[in-house]
């Protein structure tokens, strides 16, 4: 089970900040290979001839990781509907093997739905940092949420 959270608990303007973790070569050389083969993902001696002069992770791979940073915070374990989508995605900078990263986001918007009381959306600002506080990558993702069941009525 998740920590109770529902459409109620985001609050436009609040921040979480998730927990880092490092990425290694063979993690981006195996996501690489099973979903972005591209030679500066899945090939050192390719990478270090390509402009990015050495091996970096898929803007992929470092979407679904921030994703999972805020996963693992817990807030969505009792409320995720899914989501209608992702409005903007941006990579801003290579992400490379030792890079640690971490996710901070941010509630943009909610809203319930006029059609749905029992749910709501939330529109969630991510950003990924690297060690260095260069931000690498920024989406910005719809959420459907559950409300909490004693607000429905």
């Amino acid at each position: 089970m998740g920590a109770g959270h529902y459409f109620e608990d985001f609050t436009v303007g609040e921040r979480i900040v998730t927990r880092g973790v490092t990425l290694t070569e063979a993690s981006i050389v195996d996501f690489g290979q099973q979903f972005d083969p591209q030679p500066f993902h899945v090939d050192a001696t390719a990478a270090a001839e390509s402009p990015y002069g050495g091996l970096i992770a898929s803007g992929f791979h470092t979407a679904a990781l921030c994703f999972r940073l805020f996963v693992d915070q817990g807030r969505l374990a009792d409320c995720s509907l899914g989501s209608p989508g992702i409005e903007q995605l941006r990579w801003l900078a290579p992400v490379r093997p030792g890079d640690t990263l971490h996710a901070e986001v941010e509630v943009a918007a909610a809203r319930r739905s006029g059609s749905r009381p029992d749910r709501g959306l939330v529109t969630l600002d991510y950003r990924a940092e690297n060690q260095h506080g260069d931000t690498v990558l920024t989406m910005r993702i719809v959420h459907l949420l559950g409300c909490r069941p004693d607000a429905v009525a």
